[in-house]
């Protein structure tokens, strides 16, 4: 996989605190960063079939979701 090279401001202290996890960990900032930002993502993200589930699950119950709104 390519790598690219990125650029960003962080706060003081959480910049330090990244330097020592990867002292800690043995990996570089570089790789603490991406496990960070793959894990980010990885829970962030609404999945295209989850929102169609949920648009599915909102027809499905729109009686339901009226008399609730009452």
């Amino acid at each position: 996989m390519a790598n690219i090279k990125i650029s960003s401001k962080v706060d003081d202290a959480a910049w330090k605190e990244l330097r020592e996890l990867a002292e800690e960990s043995h990996k570089s900032i570089s790789g603490v960063l991406t496990e960070a930002i793959e894990d980010y993502v990885r829970k962030h993200r609404v999945r295209p079939i989850v929102l169609e589930h949920l648009s599915d699950s909102i027809k499905e119950n729109e009686e339901l979701g009226k008399l609730l709104a009452k």
